[in-house]
């Protein structure tokens, strides 16, 4: 083990501690039981493998049935979710783990199939190119399909979705979560009002920065307000360009988020990096400007591997570094990355849907194995 190491030295965040700092990013995985969209005991059995994470953020899950835009995703609106997300916390937390529950609106991003046939909603009813998982009603295959061009919502209706955060939070506490971490990222809902190319509002959610920044605020006061600031979170993506989210504005609204979020006290931002080949790459000028104004725990997302995790937590720039698919392959990531053991390969056909195969069948090393790697 290097005893020098930044990534596996002990961090207090969020009101929780941990002797290392690898997270568990959130990972849309599609298994929870139908109909409801209940989490479920394979869904438990899968977090606990992975509770020696420093912390685990969840799947996303819908506020409401509003908010939902792929097949199978789990929610947290009915008793029927509160219950079955108590399997998974009672489990992870019978292992030692820390868990945080992704709260999600997708917006856009959605789906008439899943609304009665009416348009999803938006902040402006803007065209744009982005597509969702599901499954189709007839085949029972899953695929993905294109996103309608969406309605916008009404001044009463974003009022409801502010609630609607509220009230998921209040349950998710209710289900034995360590926080919630809101969703803020990757084209959905709370990143569409940020965004000058799907908000084009002229009431005070839209136009300037500050009115852009409205819903985000609102969202972030009511969570905080209902759970604590210190168990309130989000993740945000600065750098996106897919889903019709390329805003020539997004990194200073971004910043002054950043600011708002500090002087809120949140327990941790979020952010995540591009992670396909040709993305905008995730600036180190913008990684000090967010730390000047952002001086609360930092979690970074985005093909990391150790040495760049070593190098981004000792550059300051971040205090905890999340890993995605390589934690659904390796249950064991953090022993497997401190003892520079190798990492088992990733099925991706596996990724989306379907049973224990793919999901809750990859093994960790076993003590002996381990000890034979080195």
């Amino acid at each position: 083990m290097n005893t020098a190491s930044t990534l596996f030295s002990p961090v207090e965040f969020a009101g929780l501690s941990a002797s290392h700092r690898v997270v568990m990013a959130p990972m849309t995985r599609v298994r929870s039981s139908q109909p409801g969209d209940v989490p479920n005991a394979l869904n438990a059995q899968y977090y606990a493998q992975r509770a020696s994470a420093a912390l685990i953020v969840t799947e996303a899950a819908q506020i409401s049935p509003q908010g939902k835009g792929y097949s199978f995703t789990p929610g947290i609106h009915s008793e029927a979710q509160v219950q079955g997300w108590l399997q998974v916390t009672d489990a992870v937390h019978a292992e030692g783990g820390r868990i945080f529950l992704q709260l999600w609106h997708v917006g856009r991003l959605s789906h008439p199939d899943f609304h009665n046939g009416e348009l999803p909603v938006a902040p402006s009813a803007e065209p744009f190119e982005g597509q969702i998982w599901k499954v189709d009603p007839v085949t029972g295959q899953g695929g993905m399909y294109d996103s309608p061009t969406p309605r916008a919502l009404t001044r009463s209706e974003i009022r409801q979705i502010v609630e609607d955060f509220r009230q998921a939070a209040r349950r998710a506490m209710r289900a034995g979560f360590d926080g919630v971490e809101i969703h803020g990222a990757n084209g959905y809902l709370i990143d569409q009002f940020l965004r000058t190319t799907s908000n084009t509002r002229t009431d005070e959610y839209g136009g300037s920065r500050a009115n852009r920044l409205r819903f985000l605020q609102e969202v972030v006061d009511v969570v905080s307000e209902e759970i604590g600031a210190e168990r309130t979170a989000i993740r945000l993506a600065p750098f996106l360009t897919a889903r019709g989210m390329a805003c020539p504005d997004i990194l200073p609204t971004i910043l002054e988020a950043a600011q708002y979020l500090q002087d809120k006290g949140i327990g941790y931002l979020h952010l995540v990096e591009a992670d396909w080949d040709d993305a905008p790459v995730f600036t180190e000028e913008f990684r000090q400007q967010i730390r000047a104004r952002f001086s609360r725990p930092i979690i970074v997302a985005g093909n990391y591997d150790r040495e760049r995790a070593e190098w981004v937590i000792g550059q300051g720039y971040a205090d905890l570094v999340a890993f995605g698919r390589p934690f659904v392959a390796n249950p064991d990531l953090p022993l497997r990355l401190e003892q520079d053991l190798p990492l088992a390969a990733l099925d991706h056909a596996t990724l989306f849907g379907g049973t224990a195969k793919g999901y809750s069948d990859y093994p960790s090393l076993t003590t002996g194995e381990a000890a034979c790697a080195l």
